[in-house]
């Protein structure tokens, strides 16, 4: 299995781990210039723009860099800007291995 068609499997799990908490599903695979937003999902009038990393044989978590989240963000501020967006927003991680982990509100 290739590297995407794992990345694709890690958020499907993630979007579903997403729905059992009540998160409503925007979009996934948002590109813009620049970068790609895995998961937008919106929660108790907040936006949340969710990078997912996943991986058996090392800690996922390190995978997104600072130049990573930099990509997020301004994608993030790209997608609020395309649909007018002026609601509050994060950015959030879930990692997943055999079990999910979700990080709220992540930064810089």
């Amino acid at each position: 299995m290739n590297s995407r068609n794992k990345g694709n499997l890690a958020e499907d799990r993630a979007c579903e781990y997403l729905q059992k908490l009540g998160y409503k599903i925007v979009e996934r695979n948002f590109y813009c210039k620049g970068g790609e937003i895995d998961i937008i999902a919106y929660k108790d009038d907040v936006f949340h723009f969710i990078e997912v990393k996943s991986g058996k044989n090392f800690e996922p978590i390190f995978n997104i860099t600072t130049s990573k989240l930099k990509k997020v963000i301004k994608c993030s501020y790209f997608y609020m800007k395309k649909n007018m967006i002026k609601s509050a927003f994060c950015i959030d991680a879930i990692i997943v291995k055999d079990d999910i982990e979700f990080i709220k509100n992540i930064t810089l």
